[in-house]
């Protein structure tokens, strides 16, 4: 109590200051225009310009227009300087509020042209600070979700394998099931390290000039068991281009989009991938025959841990869509998605070509 009394008086002088300069600082400014007119005055008299009747009560005007002109312009400076200062006290109020991390505060706008452009631009900064703060509290739960899942699972099964009573198969279920489940947690924990880095991060570290075609090879090799545990047919017409980026990071983009057409395919259901010069782009479709998506859901796929409707969760994480468009981001390249409900989508990544 004793601190807040403290805090109080010693606003309360720095107000007070301020606004004695103000005034101080409007009393010299009429004091110095009342000599020059009063100089231009006497100069006007002595030359002969002023009437005989304005000469002879000149030293009566001249005190008089002193008197009130100090009197108005004080008041003046008092009136307009409370109600600048009360803004600026306002702002400054605001300012702690934000920093103690209420970003729900707003000013009220008004005053004059200045005082109400800062309120404007204040309330705009709480307004995307409070964005910014919803954002990171649903990740953290998000996040926390996603993480809790895989444990409870791992627990779980383990605990189960503590029995005698179980079979061999049994048992080797359980362990596949905690094998898959440890990977799981494996792959989202890089993912999440992933994104942060390449979210605190404008360039690449390395920028090269590769083969687009040989690096989607190479990808559809890597999944070639999850394609043919599926009996998925693929339709592959890849044009031989160069572009420029950084291959590793690259990577992620192909690997997360087939991923996703794979895992969102039905069995024996046909994925096609195309690689085509379009300008000075090289561009690459993967449509697929699957769900599809809603507009909603389009809207929002690229959002971190955003998994659709209940259709579209299986497991995954929800962090590729967003790891992909931030690669691509950096990359300087760009993706859209067309998606029809029960009809499947189509991805398609534009890349800067080499020439």
């Amino acid at each position: 109590m004793k601190n807040e009394s403290q805090t109080i008086k010693k606003t309360a002088k720095r107000r007070l200051t301020s606004l004695l300069f103000l005034v101080l600082f409007v009393f010299v400014i009429l004091l110095v225009s009342i000599i020059v007119s009063g100089s231009l005055s006497y100069l006007l008299i002595n030359a002969g310009i002023l009437p005989p009747l304005y000469v002879k009560r000149f030293p009566v005007v001249l005190v008089f227009l002193l008197l009130v002109s100090l009197f108005i312009g004080t008041l003046i400076a008092i009136l307009g300087g409370e109600y600048f200062l009360r803004s600026l006290h306002d702002l400054i109020e605001a300012t702690k509020e934000v920093t103690a991390g209420n970003y729900n505060v707003k000013i009220k706008t008004g005053g004059t042209l200045e005082i109400d452009r800062l309120a404007t631009y204040f309330n705009e900064m709480t307004t995307e600070l409070a964005s910014i703060e919803k954002l990171r509290n649903d990740f953290i739960s998000n996040i926390s979700h996603e993480f809790k899942t895989p444990i409870v699972s791992i627990r779980g099964f383990a605990r189960r394998l503590k029995k005698s009573t179980l079979t061999e198969q049994q048992r080797e279920e359980y362990l596949d099931i905690i094998i898959a489940e440890t990977e799981r947690l494996t792959r989202m924990s890089s993912n999440v390290m992933l994104l942060s880095k390449l979210e605190n991060t404008e360039n690449f570290f390395e920028k090269s000039c590769y083969f687009l075609d040989e690096q989607i090879r190479k990808v559809i090799l890597l999944l070639k068991p999850q394609i043919e545990k599926k009996c998925l047919e693929l339709e592959i017409n890849l044009e031989s281009m160069q572009v420029i980026g950084n291959e590793e990071m690259m990577n992620h983009v192909w690997i997360n989009l087939l991923e996703n057409a794979v895992k969102f395919s039905p069995e024996g259901s046909t994925i096609e991938i195309i690689l085509k010069s379009n300008g000075n782009y090289a561009e690459v479709s993967i449509s697929d025959e699957g769900i599809g998506m809603d507009d909603d859901t389009k809207k929002h796929i690229f959002e971190k841990f955003y998994q659709g409707d209940n259709s579209r969760i299986t497991e995954g994480s929800g962090l590729g869509l967003s790891l992909v468009k931030r690669i691509l981001q950096l990359c300087e390249g760009r993706i859209a998605v067309e998606s029809t409900p029960g009809k499947g989508s189509r991805f398609t990544v534009s890349l800067p070509a080499h020439h």
